[in-house]
């Protein structure tokens, strides 16, 4: 487990930030937003969790999402700006602390989860959050492992061969 310096502060700032303000500037829904950003290029950029080749306006994201997927009006249901913030610190602060890609955050994380979830941890720890949404979703820190998780394959695919 990596410490949180200045880079991953900076990193987990931006993306929090971007969350919020798609509340403001998306004319789309919470849910289309965040498929668009599942699938955007932006996301390529911060899973490299380095955040000198990121411009730190989230506006400019924000503009760089709408530029790849275009302009969509669909869907009305939007989350809060703060519970919006605090997902999207949350996801890149596990990003780079366990270093693992947000795709894997978001499968045993879902986002729908989170946002049930903001009104009681969101004044927790962050590393009490990830234990619990380990525990709440029956996987140990292990998980963030890759090798781990290869393992795991192994086991399964040597189990279903036989």
């Amino acid at each position: 487990m990596r410490k949180l310096d200045t880079n991953g502060l900076r990193l987990a700032e931006y993306q929090g930030k971007l969350f919020e303000l798609s509340a403001i500037y998306c004319k789309c829904s919470t849910n289309i937003f965040m498929r668009r950003f599942f699938y955007s290029d932006l996301l390529k950029i911060l899973d490299r969790n380095d955040s000198s080749i990121l411009s730190l306006d989230p506006k400019e994201g924000l503009e760089q999402i709408q530029e790849q997927f275009g302009q969509s009006f669909y869907g009305k249901e939007k989350q809060s700006g703060e519970s919006l913030f605090w997902v999207g610190f949350l996801y890149r602060y596990i990003s780079y602390t366990r270093n693992t890609t947000t795709r894997l955050l978001m499968r045993l994380f879902p986002y729908q989860k989170l946002f049930q979830l903001y009104p009681i941890y969101h004044t927790q720890s962050l590393e009490w959050c990830i234990e619990n949404l380990l525990e709440l979703q029956g996987y140990d820190s292990s998980i963030f492992d890759p090798n781990a998780r290869l393992k795991e394959a192994l086991k399964k695919h040597y189990k279903e061969s036989n």
